[in-house]
């Protein structure tokens, strides 16, 4: 069976923000509400922050924290590996906020439930891709299968990143290789 997870290239990311932007538009999330954001990197992993971004999204762990914390059941993991939250079995006690080690469930207080990346599941199940992943203009969100998924170079716990292998997400990152700088005297 597939196992679906993200992968991050930070080679090929240029920072454009595509998809965060839709997945906004895909679920209409209210002003101010992120499922997926783009972080650049920090100097000790890359020394041009303005160069090298991870877009990051919930990481549809394999023994995902949110699911194990939340009281109510509100969360259910597909033997796809997705991971989903149903909003309407939410009480909004934000057991998850606190669980999840990568931030991932936001509080929507305006609706008074808590929300997150579904991996576009509803896309998924009709063969589409997720918005993310289709929106991105360099492939550098792709959709893999972790079972086939063997690309040199990637790493599931790259600098900065929380190391937990106690929940396993599934992310994984291509990270970005030092330029090369050239020197021009004049």
């Amino acid at each position: 069976m597939t196992r679906y997870a993200f992968s991050v290239n930070a080679e090929l990311c240029i920072g454009c923000s595509s998809c965060g932007m839709a997945c906004k538009n895909q679920y209409s999330l209210e002003p101010g509400m992120v499922w997926r954001k783009l972080y650049p990197l920090s100097e000790d992993i890359y020394p041009h922050r303005d160069r090298a971004f991870f877009s990051l999204a919930c990481n549809h762990c394999d023994k995902p924290a949110c699911l194990e914390g939340c009281p109510v059941g509100a969360y259910t993991k597909r033997p796809d590996g997705i991971v989903v939250h149903n909003e309407n079995s939410c009480i909004g006690c934000r057991n998850c906020l606190r669980n999840c080690p990568f931030g991932a469930p936001k509080y929507n207080a305006a609706e008074g439930h808590v929300e997150k990346c579904s991996m576009c599941w509803q896309r998924i199940d009709e063969g589409l891709l997720p918005a993310c992943v289709q929106a991105c203009p360099t492939g550098a969100l792709t959709l893999v299968d972790l079972d086939s998924f063997d690309e040199t170079g990637t790493v599931q716990y790259p600098p900065g990143f929380p190391h937990r292998p106690d929940v396993a997400p599934s992310t994984r990152f291509k990270l970005p290789s030092t330029p090369l700088i050239i020197r021009r005297d004049v």
